[in-house]
């Protein structure tokens, strides 16, 4: 077994703490334990609040590279685990010599100098300190799922033609999904989970706070208030906690110093992005 990156919960939550990201007992208990045991960690929850950002600031942390495969609609084997080069292979059998047989053409073409790692395969291969991020992992489709069980059940790819590569180092690997749609057992089976929801308003506002230390305490209370009765409304989408931040560091920019209805409405576009959400605000928070 590997040696672990954290001594204990409570080291978790002070190093990430001075990385900028504030956590909870859960946050901290189920990052030890996926560090500890050597899990990967299925991290769910709605848009916004913080799940990559809690992969950064582990690899900031403990001083890991991070290595991050986004998922999308139409992701294949050769842009998460490797392609080879076929542009570099078709000059070397053009530039073949005379009398070269085909099985010597065929192991020089499929050798690493042609091999292009992707994501999940340069992670495998590192030495150094690393945190795999495969980041909102339910927009894949269902196939991409085959493609990480066996690097999660095993931690090693198998390429045909060069054999089947075992990680030397394990990465700490999170994956994240806003749950758009259900990830399979077998997938779940392999990670430990947490979820993620938006924070309580004191923590909220510790976030706010340390992120932008040079707003005064009462205004980013009114502000995270504010942002809770906003994600109370039916919105298409609910400011994340980014956007909380971003929207303390707008009044900063404009040097208001309170947060009234004036304030709100004229920076309402930092936190709600569709026009419906700024009629169903306007009208709730009586903006007018």
């Amino acid at each position: 077994m590997q040696q672990s990156q954290f001594a204990s919960p409570a080291d978790v939550a002070e190093r990430l703490g001075a990385a900028g990201y504030l956590t909870d007992d859960a946050i901290a208990t189920t990052v030890f334990l996926a560090d500890r045991l050597g899990k990967p960690l299925l991290v769910e929850g709605p848009a916004g609040v913080g799940k990559t950002e809690l992969a950064k600031a582990v690899a900031q942390a403990t001083g890991s590279a991070l290595i991050r495969l986004q998922c999308y609609e139409g992701l294949d084997e050769a842009r998460a685990l490797y392609e080879w080069n076929y542009k570099k292979q078709l000059l070397r059998i053009q530039a073949s010599k005379d009398g070269e047989s085909w099985d010597e053409v065929h192991d020089d073409v499929f050798a690493e100098e042609f091999l292009l790692s992707r994501p999940l395969l340069t992670a495998i291969r590192r030495t150094e300190p690393t945190v795999l991020l495969v980041d909102e992992t339910d927009k894949a489709d269902v196939e991409v799922e085959g493609l990480l069980l066996e690097v999660l059940s095993d931690f090693q790819i198998t390429i045909p033609e060069l054999g089947t590569i075992t990680a030397a180092r394990r990465p700490i690997v999170f994956l994240t999904s806003n749950a758009t749609r259900e990830l399979s057992e077998a997938l779940k089976r392999r990670c430990l989970y947490l979820h993620l929801d938006y924070p309580g308003a004191e923590r909220e506002k510790a976030i706010v706070l340390s992120r932008v230390p040079e707003i005064a305490e009462q205004l980013a209370g009114s502000l995270v208030s504010t942002v809770r009765a906003l994600r109370s409304l039916e919105l298409k989408k609910s400011p994340s906690i980014s956007e909380s931040i971003d929207w303390a560091r707008t009044l900063l920019a404009l040097g208001l110093d309170t947060l009234d209805e004036q304030a709100v409405r004229s920076t309402l576009g930092v936190v709600l992005k569709h026009a419906s959400d700024h009629e169903r605000a306007t009208s709730s928070l009586k903006l007018n």
